[in-house]
């Protein structure tokens, strides 16, 4: 039986662009590009590296977001992936990270899964916990933050690379890792690629789909909540010190004072 590999992947808005708030306190995702997160091109690799290694995998990507969340979808597929699921409702506005753990719980397992691959975090929300709540819910083990993953006879065995240590970890399978920005430069789509992932399937879900009732997620479902938004301060020009003789006395005080020093 093919070992069935199911990624973890999120539409985001891109770091480079004007990110702000809506005005019901959620990311705008309209008016600013988004794009496949770069965290989740990782876990993409690292799927698709242990399928070739495996000789007979699938390896399907899976996203939940909004209509342009299919881009990230096809980034994926142009890179080699199988398929992808997307699962898009209206009702999913502003799910909370619970929430999401819930809704990808529920597609992994409609899916079907042996291992669950994802980012060590999103570029957006950055919390890095998702793996670990979608572990949870599937009631799997999980090996998170990974700079080194390999499946053999049935157990995903891992390196996790510490400030004073590393670990050696390993699961049975069925389970869910994550992956670091250090596991791995992830390929560049081909042409060849690009042009295939447009033939490739992508299933569409939504809430009825996977049993889920609209109240249990969305912004009424949210454990948390944004109260209140501020602009950021714009940037102060910063202190020239010029250089006539005590300019390394003077630096050396106005670190001082900033305590720096």
């Amino acid at each position: 039986m093919s070992l069935r590999i199911v990624v973890l992947v999120k539409y985001v808005p891109d770091a480079t662009g004007d990110r702000r708030f809506a005005d019901d306190t959620t990311t705008d995702r309209e008016t600013v590009d988004g794009l496949l997160s770069e965290l989740d091109e990782y876990a993409v690799e690292q799927a698709l590296l242990i399928a070739e290694a495996s000789g007979d995998a699938d390896v399907t990507v899976l996203t939940v977001g909004p209509d342009d969340a299919r881009d990230a979808l096809r980034k994926a597929l142009s890179m080699g992936a199988g398929r992808g699921v997307h699962v898009n409702d209206d009702a999913i506005h502003g799910t909370d990270v619970i929430g999401t753990s819930a809704i990808l719980a529920k597609a992994v397992e409609k899916t079907g899964y042996d291992l669950v691959v994802a980012g060590m975090a999103s570029t957006d929300g950055t919390m890095g916990v998702v793996p670990a709540l979608v572990a949870e819910r599937l009631g799997v083990p999980q090996v998170t933050l990974l700079s080194e993953v390999r499946v053999e006879g049935g157990v995903v065995r891992g390196r996790r690379d510490g400030d004073a240590a590393t670990e050696h970890l390993e699961a049975s399978l069925p389970a869910v890792v994550s992956v670091t920005d250090q596991s791995g430069e992830a390929r560049y789509p081909s042409f060849k690629g690009i042009m295939a992932a447009k033939k490739k399937p992508v299933e569409s879900w939504d809430l009825d789909d996977l049993g889920i009732e609209a109240g249990e997620v969305g912004l009424t479902g949210a454990w948390t909540a944004v109260e209140t938004i501020a602009a950021r301060p714009p940037r102060q020009a910063g202190t020239v010190v010029k250089d006539e003789g005590e300019g390394g006395t003077r630096l050396a005080a106005f670190l001082a004072a900033q305590k720096l020093v």
